[in-house]
């Protein structure tokens, strides 16, 4: 199975570049982000074409998660229980079940800043998220949760820790509400960069940061040991962040040894 995750900062603005990457690394299952589609806008016949099932959750505006699947794609969920809001829930998770892998795409909040209410929200979001998993781990399927967790997990997985003091993303909080998820039973599958010596998922587009790798590891797959054992190989396609008109993130490609289905896939 190859399982992969991109926040990809627009799906209509990145169309051309996702239908050319779906169809070069073919991956099983792709989870985005940051789609900012309406779901009746979704654009399902173009991936269709290319053999994937859609589960999509979106409001069109500054949010958005989707599940893109070729083997399968049942028992699809919106959100989760307890998932708080501002004010009301907004659309930053969807899980799905993919050849008895239940996949989780989820879009952190981004946090702002230390004094914003945003911040609090965040930690809330990532509480309400832990609860959630707990209770689907208790099912002992296989699972993996993708996305851009809006946090860098430790001083290595920034450019330069001392510019990031005072600032989210890298607080003790944080940071401590990903540790919180590990302790469910939840592994960092640490991804390899495909050139250069850091695994970076997130560039800003500003003063060459891509060019001059000054980025951060905030993209991450969290899963079961029942996935990670399987594991064979996880690396970040830095070369899908070139180009013109790119995202601002990587995607994350995971190939595992796990059965596929072989014939007819599920609608």
């Amino acid at each position: 199975m190859r399982l992969a995750t991109w926040n990809v900062n627009s799906v209509k603005a990145r169309l051309p570049r996702l239908l050319d990457w779906l169809a070069a690394t073919r991956p099983d299952v792709l989870c985005l982000q940051e789609t900012k589609c309406p779901d009746g806008a979704f654009p399902v016949a173009e991936v269709g074409e290319l053999g994937y099932s859609v589960a999509s959750h979106s409001d069109g505006r500054w949010n958005g998660v989707a599940v893109l699947s070729r083997i399968g794609l049942t028992d699809v969920m919106v959100g989760f229980p307890g998932e708080p809001g501002f004010p009301e829930p907004e659309a930053r998770a969807i899980s799905a079940t993919c050849a008895g892998l239940r996949v989780w795409s989820v879009y952190v909040p981004n946090g702002r800043s230390l004094d914003s209410p945003h911040y609090e929200y965040k930690l809330a979001w990532l509480a309400a998220l832990r609860e959630a998993l707990r209770d689907q781990l208790r099912s002992g399927m296989p699972l993996a949760v993708c996305g851009d967790f809006n946090v860098a997990p430790t001083d290595a997985d920034v450019w330069d820790p001392t510019l990031f003091i005072g600032s989210t993303h890298v607080t003790e909080l944080e940071r401590q509400a990903l540790a919180d998820l590990r302790a469910l039973g939840l592994l960092d599958v640490i991804p390899r960069p495909m050139k250069g010596p850091h695994p970076f998922t997130y560039w800003d587009y500003r003063a060459g940061m891509f060019h001059q790798n000054k980025g951060m590891r905030i993209d991450l797959v969290y899963a079961s040991s029942s996935f990670t054992d399987a594991v064979q190989s996880a690396y970040v396609d830095r070369e899908a962040r070139k180009g013109k008109g790119p995202s601002d993130h990587a995607p994350i490609v995971v190939d595992a040894e796990l059965a596929v289905p072989v014939g007819p896939r599920e609608a």
